[in-house]
């Protein structure tokens, strides 16, 4: 048993306005109990959705070094968490911290787009190497516009039936990852939902929402933090599922109502205490 709180490494960037990446993943993990260790990819002075031209400091000649130290120093982690990428170069240096810790739950947010589109970081040496990571990882968290990339198919916003969700995880889960998550997916029963499968266990789950007519930034960072930080605390697939879906929920719902500036990102700080609570999860579902 540890006799410290569990750590995960996070290569993310960090936007100093906007809610997203590092900004919201270091409060959502210490919340939880998890020591979180940046490792930042860029530093942006906004996220990249809305507030124009954007300062970014590309951070490529940081992250190999950082993890030399970390060896040097002897520094265990029990997670490898991985999202923004601001070169080709880092996909390689994420897979490097994988192999230094090949006891820790490598987790992979394949960030590259939403709604239909590729953000306008994402180069075709990221997408064509991210395929390479995906494969290295135990978990990966993507969107429905990144599933389909991954998939290498066209995106299609067509609700999905259950057999038809259940493919495309399965098809995922073939490129490496024993356990895929698939956020903000529609399905042909009109929910509005996250799934999921566990392949050692050959069982897809579903954890549905209430629609909320806003999108906000750093969501997909909320969800995939908690996500991560279920895990650390030994939830089931299932259940982290569930505990991600129920407070990305939550948060965005208090947000909406406050009428925001969406740019902004959601208000967590008024729904952390949430995550203190430990509840047990029990809303998912088979899908």
């Amino acid at each position: 048993m540890l006799n410290r709180p569990p750590r995960v490494v996070a290569i993310h960037d960090l936007s100093g306005f906007g809610r997203c990446s590092l900004s919201v993943i270091l409060p959502v993990l210490s919340a939880m109990g998890v020591q979180v260790c940046p490792v930042p990819t860029a530093i942006l002075s906004t996220h990249t959705g809305g507030f124009g031209e954007v300062e970014l400091r590309d951070l490529t000649d940081y992250t190999l070094p950082a993890l030399d130290h970390y060896k040097r120093l002897g520094l265990d982690f029990e997670c490898v968490y991985s999202g923004f990428l601001s070169s080709a170069e880092q996909i390689d240096h994420c897979i490097s911290f994988i192999q230094a810790y090949p006891q820790a739950l490598a987790m992979v947010d394949p960030v590259m787009g939403d709604h239909g589109k590729l953000y306008r970081t994402c180069t075709a040496d990221i997408r064509r190497g991210m395929g390479r990571l995906v494969s290295m990882a135990q978990v990966i968290t993507p969107n429905l516009t990144e599933a389909f990339l991954l998939l290498g198919k066209d995106y299609d916003h067509t609700p999905l039936t259950s057999g038809a969700a259940k493919s495309m995880l399965a098809r995922l889960s073939e490129q490496g990852p024993g356990r895929v998550v698939i956020t903000g997916v529609t399905l042909a029963t009109g929910e509005y939902a996250n799934i999921g499968y566990d392949r050692e266990h050959n069982a897809y789950w579903k954890a549905s929402g209430d629609y909320v007519p806003a999108s906000y930034p750093g969501t997909g960072d909320i969800f995939a933090s908690v996500l991560t930080g279920s895990f650390m605390m030994g939830d089931s697939l299932p259940m982290a599922l569930d505990r991600a879906t129920r407070y990305t929920e939550l948060t965005i719902k208090t947000t909406f109502g406050f009428s925001t500036d969406s740019r902004e990102g959601v208000m967590l700080e008024r729904t952390l205490e949430w995550l203190t609570h430990r509840e047990v999860p029990q809303r998912y579902r088979p899908l």
